[in-house]
């Protein structure tokens, strides 16, 4: 025994521990995230915000009356905050597209966000082909909650144009917002058409990755749950309501009950914020960088090789 414990110890390297390494530097480091946030006004998509990330984002914003929206255009706001839990920091920023779909004419409203997230592709690409790539900052978009209304049948023409014109850039987690206002029998219905829907049109949205065969039954049933579950019926509320001395929970009021946000009886809150901070930050990032990001560069470097752009700059 005591000559394979010797050997054991004389075969050991010490590689086994660079997990732990990049476990300490990542945590020294931080995080960034940066999640896009779209849809018509009124669907609770700031609240929904503020409901996965236990912070108020939209404090400071002022809501306009329905004149003040009339001339109202599409517009790109950030809000950033760095949050901190047991160690682990994350700079989480949100883009935030007040105005969109608010018009009257709709048409081509989409292109700001397009374009949003290629300048940030762009930016992203001079800085990785610059001298000094020790600080890049990524404000590349790692994943678009696309709020979807609960009322109506499926998607509308707006929802389709849109996401057509970004699910090649993007990880789209569509969402159905307000969820609380359609029966479960509706629910399961409306998922459905949005699900055909969403096929026919070829549109395609984020894909959660497959379960490593060593996870767990129980992860691979959550795992099958949570992809069974999409598009996500969402409720969000930062009101806390007290029931009981034992029993205090965010919810929201109504005169014939009280829903929980975080029970998974009444919504899929719980499983969208566990894909999304959980499971799948990190995949989302991935794919937005060795896909979305990698087929964008692939674009402008063909671009920079082609015969005429040579010719154009070498008369620049």
């Amino acid at each position: 025994l005591g000559r394979t414990r010797q050997w054991d110890d004389k075969d050991y390297v010490g590689f086994a521990t660079l997990p732990t390494q990049v476990h300490r530097k990542s945590v020294k480091k931080g995080f960034d995230f940066t999640l896009m946030v779209a849809g018509e006004s009124g669907l609770g998509k700031s609240t929904l915000v503020n409901s996965l990330f236990l912070t108020d984002l939209y404090k400071d914003r002022i809501l306009p009356d329905a004149q003040g929206r009339i001339p109202q255009t599409l517009e790109i706001v950030k809000h950033a905050v760095d949050i901190e839990e047991r160690g682990v920091k994350v700079k989480l920023t949100v883009i935030d597209t007040p105005g969109f779909g608010d018009a009257v004419d709709n048409t081509e409203c989409w292109k700001p966000i397009a374009h949003y997230i290629d300048s940030q592709f762009e930016q992203y690409f001079r800085d990785e082909s610059g001298l000094d790539r020790k600080n890049i900052q990524d404000g590349r978009v790692h994943c678009c909650l696309y709020v979807l209304s609960p009322f109506g049948h499926g998607l509308r023409p707006l929802d389709i144009v849109f996401l057509r014109a970004i699910h090649g850039k993007v990880n789209i987690v569509p969402v159905i917002g307000k969820a609380d206002s359609l029966t479960p029998t509706e629910v399961k219905h409306k998922k459905e058409k949005i699900r055909q829907e969403l096929e026919e049109n070829g549109i395609n949205i984020y894909e959660f990755p497959d379960c490593d065969s060593d996870e767990d039954e129980e992860f691979k049933a959550q795992d099958a749950e949570m992809k069974q579950s999409i598009p996500f019926a969402v409720i969000g509320s930062s009101q806390v309501v007290m029931e009981s001395k034992d029993k205090v929970f965010r919810g929201r009021q109504y005169p014939w009950g009280t829903v929980e946000v975080e029970n998974a009886a009444h919504c899929d809150f719980l499983k969208l914020r566990n894909m999304l901070i959980q499971t799948h930050m990190q995949d989302l990032k991935d794919v937005t960088h060795e896909v979305h990001y990698e087929n964008y560069r692939a674009q402008c470097i063909q671009s920079l090789t082609r015969p005429g752009a040579r010719d154009r700059s070498s008369r620049a």
